[in-house]
């Protein structure tokens, strides 16, 4: 199991900011993935085409199963990783976003804000989080039981979860 995290900052690609995105969803990841995972953190700045090359790479040249970015995801002028997201997406998993958001908002009234989303790419299942570590947890929380039964849809690389922890939910099992 290959998984791309991606922060999308432009403070933190230029080191004015400690990226503390990408640790939080790789921790989260190591917390919760019982399957042997290879996780790469690229941090990239903010802005449409760099955010779409960087995913088309991912997926299409680099082969990575799953890809989730973190940051981009506000009403910011410069946040726009949703749109990139949806411009490399061959289908799109607009529950993720839902259930993310709904889940949030038991948290913070301003989780009505994020506009992440998911779907897929070829073999690559891709998700958009948010920037904050503790809405990380939240949304990651919520929504990672589909995921390994999605990667198993998509013919991605098999993944599967602590149930300790996380149990993954997989039809008829």
């Amino acid at each position: 199991m290959r998984i791309a995290i991606l922060t999308i900052s432009d403070r933190a690609s230029r080191g004015e900011y400690e990226d503390r995105g990408g640790p939080a969803v790789e921790a989260w990841l190591m917390r919760t993935v019982s399957t042997h995972m290879r996780i790469d953190r690229i941090i990239i700045p903010d802005g449409f085409e760099t955010t779409r090359d960087t995913l088309i790479e991912l997926s299409d040249a680099k082969a990575y199963d799953m890809i989730l970015t973190t940051g981009g995801t506000g009403p910011a002028p410069r946040d726009l990783t949703p749109e990139a997201t949806q411009s490399v997406l061959t289908k799109e998993l607009p529950g993720f976003g839902e259930l993310m958001r709904k889940a949030s908002l038991d948290y913070v009234a301003t989780a009505i804000l994020s506009r992440q989303t998911a779907g897929v790419r070829g073999k690559t299942f891709i998700l958009n989080l948010p920037g904050s570590p503790a809405s990380i947890d939240v949304c990651l929380t919520a929504v990672f039981a589909a995921v390994p039964y999605c990667l198993d849809l998509i013919g991605a690389a098999f993944a599967d979860t602590d149930p300790n922890v996380l149990k993954a939910h997989r039809p008829g099992r």
